[in-house]
């Protein structure tokens, strides 16, 4: 539940109303992440409620309709501080498409796998590209900072599995090709044997 407990850090620094949680997110976090949803996060903060790590309370405006504020709660807190200071295991292993894709190029054969090694890696030339022009933006933001490095350090990590991809999948992209050559026919046997 790693937006939930994003949601109660925020709600750390004070009572916060579900509009200025999504802009803090988003200003916090940065461009690397992507927007906040607010009708995911209205999920999140009914739930967070209903588990007792946050409480509701109506504000009245006299020019607009109330204003609902989230307020963190000592459980709350609890859980934020057990969820920030424990280890992250990964527990769903790599899904990636990219290794889709390259399982499906190897069962076309060598020239697919280089075909798209290829078009992958000037994609990620333009990633890297990207995330270096953002990175000079926000280098008064520490965290946004960290976040775009982390982007640039995967990137850089599957720009590297990717140009090795072509060597590394021919005897798997040799078995694709060979498995895909159409069987000769009975008769056309028996012909080539005359």
């Amino acid at each position: 539940m790693p937006l939930h407990h994003a949601v109660l850090a925020l709600l750390s620094e004070g009572p916060s109303h579900g509009y200025e949680l999504k802009s803090r997110f988003e200003e916090a976090i940065g461009p690397q992440w992507g927007g906040l949803n607010i009708g995911h996060l209205y999920q999140i903060l009914d739930r967070l409620v209903r588990d007792g790590h946050v409480t509701r309370s109506q504000v009245a405006q006299s020019d607009r309709p109330d204003k609902t504020r989230y307020t963190l709660t000592p459980h709350g807190q609890d859980e934020l501080r057990t969820w920030a200071t424990t280890a992250w295991v990964r527990t769903g292993g790599f899904r990636d498409e990219l290794f889709l894709k390259l399982f499906g190029a190897a069962s076309l054969g060598s020239d697919a796998v280089r075909a798209l090694a290829e078009s992958q890696r000037q994609t990620y030339l333009s990633e890297l590209a990207g995330l270096t022009r953002l990175r000079r933006g926000h280098t008064d933001d520490p965290l946004v900072a960290l976040l775009i490095d982390a982007a640039i350090a995967h990137t850089k990590a599957d720009l590297e599995l990717v140009d090795s991809a072509a060597q590394r999948l021919e005897p798997l992209a040799r078995r694709g090709v060979t498995s895909h050559e159409a069987p000769e026919e009975p008769e056309a046997r028996e012909r080539g044997a005359m």
